[in-house]
């Protein structure tokens, strides 16, 4: 009996932890911010919409769309593998941005009332690290 209540147990704790080391989109909000002197765009990512913005000012028109099933489960499953502690400390693989060859960017994500943000990296070459969400949260300005 009491060898299994310890595999039960053992079965009962160890799945119970495992989900809780995931992090949830759902709750999330995922803002990717691109921009140069004649460059702007906003990419915000919210339960299962996706809004792009290209007005600095905020006066203009943001166009907001549904993400279909399949790209929400396939924006999950990066999100699920990112660590958001370490995304302060990533390092960008170039510095193009430097000197105006490429767009400033950063990604910021709010999750359980806490903000995580990206240093600057250059437009089009995130961290390795983000470079799946990125590249994927990008894929939706291109299609607009």
């Amino acid at each position: 009996m009491k060898l299994f209540t310890m595999i039960f147990l053992s079965i009962f704790l160890g799945k119970s932890c495992e989900g809780q080391t995931k992090n949830d989109l759902k709750t999330a909000v995922l803002e990717y911010t691109a921009n140069t002197r004649g460059f702007y765009q906003k990419i915000t990512i919210q339960d299962q919409m996706v809004t792009i913005s290209k007005d600095r000012s905020g006066n203009g028109k943001a166009i907001a769309t549904k993400i279909s099933e399949k790209d929400w489960k396939e924006l999950v499953g990066y999100f699920e593998t990112i660590e958001l502690k370490s995304l302060p400390t990533l390092k960008a693989p170039t510095q193009k941005r430097i000197v105006d060859a490429a767009a400033f960017a950063d990604l910021k994500v709010t999750y359980k009332d806490k903000k995580y943000q990206t240093a600057a990296f250059d437009h089009g070459y995130p961290p390795e690290a983000i470079k799946k969400i990125v590249d994927k949260i990008n894929s939706f300005a291109k299609n607009k």
